[in-house]
């Protein structure tokens, strides 16, 4: 595959007719542009609160125009549309992306999500071959030093947790600038009761609104932005044409020159304000697997960036004759008396669905950092049958409720809420520019100085506008830096404690030998039904299961062992979910059961589990003694060098390949196996993988003479005993874990273990609840994890 052309952005969607694409671009309208689009509500506002003044000059109010218009050409123009909407994994955006795609070019993963049988997963495979950038000392290096790759992480959280914060701020900020031009229309007496209770009102409405899912009322939210965009636009002609026409002549650098030098550090904190005028630019990323490239590309580029600065344009031009209105800024100041009423309701509107998508955007990323291991269990909601990622999280959405009005009622005006606003929204774009920089390096094998030189440019555009917002931590800045402490606390340390859960879990497993010497006569018994045990581990015995046997000496005729985990892929098809394979001969009647989901992939999205693997386990039968009779039927001169071949993972999709002879079950316990690649096409009529464990190789020769009616028996023997053991009953083996740190550890370590952890662990959801296991079904096994 040619590198270059996949990841330069040729997205899939190419093969699409304008029309569909030019349909994807309006409908983007409502979901992508919501938020950006109502930022000339506040940014005139907040640049002029208090750090500058509007004169009779005009340098003020040209030059803050000027920084406008440079910075959103900059920025969402240049640096997003042009460059950042490229480096698309498998036609998704996001911090998560990108950090998806680097951990895939190089091992600079925390999580065991990079074994064998995940890089067979077609989604992983669309990938160049990873030989081509071995010679990279950036990926070296980043491999090499376990520093280097928790701070990578570190980053990636902090990215996180700030579009967690921007989900809390802007519905407050945009739903409140918008209420606020009720100020005009009423008495100062009367608004000031009821601008607060009626942005209340609206946001809890909005919230509580959320679980009915964004597809109920995303037809009216495209049309809604198109309204406000042409209504923004249209008064922006109106105020240049009737104001001051040579408005344009302030997009000109100089001007911005001008401005710092005559405000010098009260004009560089006021920089502050005018990033607000990019916020939402990274939605255009993070919504990018909703729509297209292309789509996203014509919207912003013909539509919303050139109304924008209309509007901007029209603001300026007013303000620069109406010096008498210098010390109440205001977006409706510039909006004619006959039309502020439908003006007002249009912008309550256009707030509404802006802070709609970022809410949503905040149920995504956590879902997403609950699949890679950083955030506690919550529940998961889908709201869409039709639509893939309409999700809602109802503990998150009712904190975030809480959160907002709380802020929206201690903060009271623009000001506050837009450095702290300002202050989450430059954090996650600097982000995004350190993870693109190594994108550039590891995915697109661009030069080093490239790559430099775009964290370069656009980096200390983004710290500048950064230092201006956290110079104002006493002013509003210091909600985001503290909402980013406490939610990074929490995620690191779940995120450390799963780790080292793990290891705890790969170096206590128990042999193979052991399971199958469990028998009679060490007084153990099998009982009907079948018994899924779930575990971390991708091979091996688990040790909880270990424990059960002990306390109770029997376990079921069918024995599972259910490994559920997440793989740096957006989504996994569901043809490739499930990977099956022996543990132990056939008549041990024991499997196991690797079930993969993508980071934007919903768990357990399926009414019934028990009755899913149980058909997964049928087709896998069914193929394993098909595959066998096929190579009972070869040629027992078998060269010695096929027989001593790849010692590596075999992996096929199931009823496409004949394996050498080899037993079809478990015996190496190497618990990561090198991958074998076969590349072969998904058959339609059976969507199992089958994964086969490295064994050490032997030539059947008895056995192999079976006639096809003796296996044909001892298949139909082993689906009966599926069956019988279904309609006997399930039971879940879960381990009810209790994590404590070692003797010795130090003071941080056992504060967050022994207290942050567990705390956390008992108020989530667990992982029964995550897994959808009926009550009745759920054998808890208690398990003291020291690490």
């Amino acid at each position: 595959m040619d590198t270059n052309r996949n990841c330069w952005g040729s997205n899939n969607n190419k093969d699409k007719s304008w029309k569909a694409v030019l349909v994807l671009a309006y409908q983007s309208l409502g979901v992508v542009y919501g938020d950006l689009s109502i930022s000339p509500l506040y940014v005139f506002k907040s640049t002029f609160a208090d750090d500058i003044h509007h004169s009779e000059t005009n340098e003020e109010i040209f030059g803050v125009l000027s920084f406008v218009f440079w910075t959103l050409t900059l920025i969402p123009l240049f640096k997003y549309v042009f460059i950042v909407l490229r480096a698309d994994d498998n036609g998704e955006g996001g911090t998560f992306a990108l950090y998806s795609l680097i951990c895939r070019h190089a091992k600079v993963s925390l999580l065991p999500n990079r074994q064998a049988s995940d890089e067979d997963v077609s989604t992983y495979k669309m990938e160049h071959p990873p030989q081509s950038n071995s010679t990279s000392k950036v990926k070296m290096v980043l491999e090499k030093h376990k520093s280097l790759r928790t701070a990578l992480l570190v980053l990636v959280l902090l990215g996180t947790c700030m579009v967690i914060g921007d989900g809390l701020l802007t519905p407050a900020i945009s739903v409140f600038t918008a209420v606020s031009g009720l100020e005009s229309l009423m008495s100062h007496e009367n608004h000031q009761y009821a601008v607060i209770p009626i942005t209340c009102f609206i946001l809890v409405c909005l919230f509580a609104l959320q679980h009915y899912g964004t597809h109920r009322v995303g037809f009216v939210f495209a049309p809604i932005v198109l309204i406000w965009l042409l209504c923004i636009s249209g008064l922006g002609l109106y105020n240049i044409l009737r104001w001051n026409p040579h408005v344009y002549q302030a997009i000109s650098p100089y001007y911005m020159y001008k401005f710092l030098k005559k405000t010098t550090i009260s004009g560089w904190m006021s920089l502050g304000g005018v990033l607000l005028c990019i916020t939402g630019s990274e939605a255009m990323f993070a919504d990018l697997g909703h729509f297209s490239y292309m789509a996203i590309q014509i919207a912003f580029t013909f539509l919303v960036y050139p109304t924008l600065i209309l509007a901007y344009m029209g603001q300026a031009a007013y303000l620069s004759m109406h010096h008498e209105n210098a010390d109440a800024i205001s977006f409706y100041l510039s909006v004619p008396e006959k039309v502020k009423w439908p003006v007002i309701l249009v912008a309550i509107l256009a707030s509404v669905v802006g802070s709609q998508a970022i809410i949503s955007g905040t149920f995504s990323i956590i879902n997403q950092s609950q699949s890679l291991g950083c955030f506690p269990r919550v529940k998961v909601v889908h709201t869409s049958d039709k639509i893939h990622g309409q999700i809602y999280i109802p503990e998150i959405n009712w904190i975030l409720m809480v959160l907002c009005i709380a802020v929206t009622i201690g903060f009271r005006d623009t000001k506050h809420l837009g450095n702290a606003s300002g202050l989450a929204v430059m954090t996650v774009m600097l982000v995004t520019t350190c993870l693109m920089s190594l994108v550039m390096v590891l995915c697109w094998h661009k030069p080093p100085i490239l790559a430099l030189c775009f964290l370069l440019f656009f980096g200390s555009i983004e710290i500048l506008y950064f230092s201006a917002s956290l110079v104002k931590i006493a002013e509003g800045a210091w909600l985001p830096i503290l909402l980013a402490l406490i939610l990074m606390t929490i995620m690191f340390v779940w995120h450390y404690a799963t780790i080292k859960k793990y290891e705890f879990d790969l170096h206590n497993k128990v042999s193979l030998e052991w399971l199958l010497a469990l028998g009679p006569s060490l007084g153990i018994s099998r009982v009907p039904g079948i018994g899924m045990v779930f575990t971390d581990l991708t091979s091996g015995i688990p040790a909880n299961f270990s424990r059960f046997v002990t306390n109770l000496p029997a376990f079921h005729k069918v024995l599972v062992f259910v490994c559920v985990k997440s793989v740096p892929v957006p989504y996994i098809p569901p043809a490739e979910r499930y990977l099956i394979s022996r543990v132990g001969p056939p008549t041990h009647r024991s499997y196991r059961c690797i079930i993969r989901y993508g980071y934007r992939d919903v768990h357990q999205d399926i009414d019934s589990f028990e009755s899913e693997l149980a058909t997964k386990l049928d087709e896998f039968i069914r193929y394993d003694w098909v595959r066998d009779q096929g190579e009972a039927q070869q040629s027992f001169d078998y060269d010695e060098a096929r027989l001593n071949e790849s010692n590596g993972c075999r992996l096929a999709v199931a009823g496409t390949v004949r394996y050498s002879r080899e037993p079809p079950y478990e015996i190496d316990e190497n618990p990561q196996p090198a991958s074998v690649s076969i590349g072969l096409p998904t058959v339609d009529s059976m969507g199992d993988i089958m994964e086969m464990e490295p064994v050490k190789r032997r030539v059947r020769f008895a056995d192999q003479a079976w006639s096809c009616d003796e296996r044909e028996s001892q298949m139909l023997q082993e689906l009966d005993d599926l069956w019988d053991a279904q309609q006997a009953g399930s039971a879940f083996i879960i381990g009810h874990s209790h994590v404590r740190a070692k003797q010795g550890s130090s003071f941080f370590k056992r504060i967050a273990i022994n207290f942050g952890y567990n705390f956390l662990r008992r108020n989530c959801r667990g992982p029964d609840v995550a897994l959808r296991v009926p009550p009745v079904s759920l054998l808890e096994v208690g398990m003291v994890y020291v690490v």
